[in-house]
């Protein structure tokens, strides 16, 4: 009955239902384009000292859900 009122009313509301996938996939390119840049940095800090960022590994415990960073000396031997 309000969709015979007001058509447009339908519109709006098929655009409120896609509005919540279209912030999560801008969220994620968001996401993935902040963790490229912070890797960036940190090869800018790091390739001084003759390493980068492949040489450390994060892992996360699936049991406490905290994370642990291993030191890898030769990153594409390990692979």
């Amino acid at each position: 009955e309000t969709f015979k009122i007001d058509p447009a009313l339908s519109q709006q509301i098929r655009f409120y239902k896609r509005l919540p996938k279209q912030i999560e996939e801008r969220n994620e390119r968001l996401k993935e384009e902040m963790l490229g840049k912070l890797k960036d940095l940190g090869n800018l800090v790091l390739r001084p000292f003759g390493l980068s960022t492949e040489n450390f590994q994060i892992k996360q415990d699936s049991s406490t859900g905290s994370y642990s960073i291993n030191f890898v000396q030769n990153p594409n031997n390990n692979r």
